[in-house]
């Protein structure tokens, strides 16, 4: 038979299988980036906490200690490859612990991306202008008051694209998880292809399948970075804007 024989035939007897495992694929790649970024939003916020020369000796050091403790968190987990997390993390303690191989997936997913989203948000924290805080601080809003109310909303927007990029990584880099005998994409092309020794037609599959998911991710998170950037006919009035020729123009151009 032909490659387009063997694609047909492959996809009309395992599509059942590539439908199932593309479900895994984005409920895992899902939920792990959710509670990645909550994961990372938390260390974010926390590692910027400023130490201030009255604080006392017990709060600097206990500072030091959660700072320390989240800055070897971020460097290994994202110095080491996620298929070898996996296997550690599993095998060492999921399985003694009989916890599901989805529930492990997720958890494992979870715990990478958060490393990389504590870099991510604290990159957007650092991005808003020191004004913001000393303005915030001014009318006595505490650190965390003024993450919530005044940088985060601020930060979040300037990282979309970051948690865009993660979020595409995550339904890609799930392919690994296959190591642990999770049904999602990958295992199932594995699957359909050693059953006629054609693993060719049935990775083309698995890529185009790949590509379909994340093109589609791509093209959602940026109609919703324009919705988050509001009307384009949006005009700042400040102290140097001309409010009447502002109203003029509106008028004019209606």
């Amino acid at each position: 038979m032909s490659f387009f024989d063997w694609v047909v035939k492959i996809f009309s007897e395992y599509w059942r299988s590539f439908l199932r495992g593309t479900g895994n694929t984005l409920l895992m790649a899902i939920i792990g980036t959710v509670a990645g970024f909550l994961i990372g939003l938390i260390i974010a916020i926390i590692r910027t906490v400023p130490m201030k020369d009255s604080d006392s000796g017990a709060k600097k050091a206990a500072l030091k200690v959660v700072n320390a403790i989240f800055s070897v968190y971020v460097e290994v987990v994202r110095g080491t490859p996620m298929m070898v997390q996996a296997l550690i993390i599993y095998y060492s303690l999921f399985v003694p612990l009989n916890v599901a191989p989805m529930v492990s997936a997720i958890i494992i997913i979870s715990v990478n991306t958060g490393a990389y989203m504590a870099e991510i948000v604290r990159g957007g924290i650092i991005s808003v202008d020191k004004g913001q805080f000393e303005g915030a601080h001014a009318i006595g809003m505490s650190h965390f008051k003024t993450m919530f109310y005044v940088i985060l909303p601020q930060a979040i927007r300037n990282i979309m694209p970051s948690i865009g990029n993660e979020f595409v990584v995550n339904i890609k880099d799930s392919s690994v998880l296959s190591v642990i005998s999770i049904t999602e994409l990958m295992f199932a092309a594995n699957q359909a292809g050693g059953a006629y020794a054609q693993f060719v037609p049935s990775y083309v599959m698995c890529a185009v399948i790949y590509f379909i998911l994340t093109f589609t991710v791509t093209r959602i998170l940026r109609l919703l970075e324009k919705k988050m950037d509001g009307d384009d006919s949006y005009v700042v009035c400040g102290s140097q804007t001309d409010f009447k020729s502002q109203i003029n123009a509106r008028g004019e151009g209606k």
